[in-house]
Parts: structure tokens; C-alpha cells; sequence
């Protein structure tokens, strides 16, 4: 996340987002640099327009009436219930086992 916080930083003070720019920025924040992250950050963000991407992102926390959601179809979310549901089994059944385990080092 770091590398592309270093992006950030450079395009918004209007500097070249580049290689050497994204390892500027992370050696300078006393960060451990990973050459071929950096060079994988910026062939990622080849032809990327920055200023579109930020205005158009869904930011975690950001209101829900920035971004609207069209309601999922009806067998969508079907199949979001009962995999809802497949999960909270499966947690009980871990809870269960984990339970148990415990008791049996008190008798242990």
C-alpha cells in the first residue's frame, strides 16, 4: 500500500510518478525498498489518468449516496444468503471444536 501512497504523493505535489520517484519517496519515509514493486506500480499505472481514478473510486466510508448501488436481482441474493449462511455454520462448528478443546485440558 505504501508504493501506491508514494504514487499519490508525487502526482498530487506535481512531480513525474516514476520508478525512481516511488523509491524517493518510500527511502525517505525510512521505508525497505522492493525495486521490482516499484517497477510493477508504475507499468500498472501506464495510461492510467490518476485524477479519474481518484474522483471515481468507492472509498471505504465513504456515504452511500456518492456512489449508488443498483438492488442485486433476486437470485443474487439467493445465493449471497446461503452462502451467509454456509459461513455462520461453519464458524459454529470451529467454535464447537475449539470449545471442546478446551475442555478436554482441564480433564487432560
Amino acid at each position: 500500500m505504501e508504493y501506491v501512497y508514494a504514487a499519490l504523493i508525487l502526482h498530487e505535489t506535481g512531480k513525474e510518478v516514476s520508478e525512481e520517484g516511488v523509491t524517493s519517496v518510500l527511502n525517505a519515509a525510512g521505508a525497505t525498498v522492493n525495486e521490482a514493486r516499484a517497477k510493477a506500480l508504475i507499468a500498472a499505472l501506464e495510461g492510467i489518468d490518476i485524477d479519474e481514478a481518484i474522483s471515481t473510486a468507492a472509498f471505504v466510508g465513504a456515504p452511500a449516496a456518492s456512489a449508488p448501488v443498483a438492488p442485486a436481482p433476486a437470485e443474487k441474493k439467493e445465493e449471497v444468503k446461503a452462502e451467509e449462511e454456509k459461513e455462520t455454520e461453519k464458524d459454529k462448528e470451529e467454535e464447537e471444536e475449539t470449545g471442546m478443546e478446551g475442555l478436554g485440558a482441564l480433564f487432560g
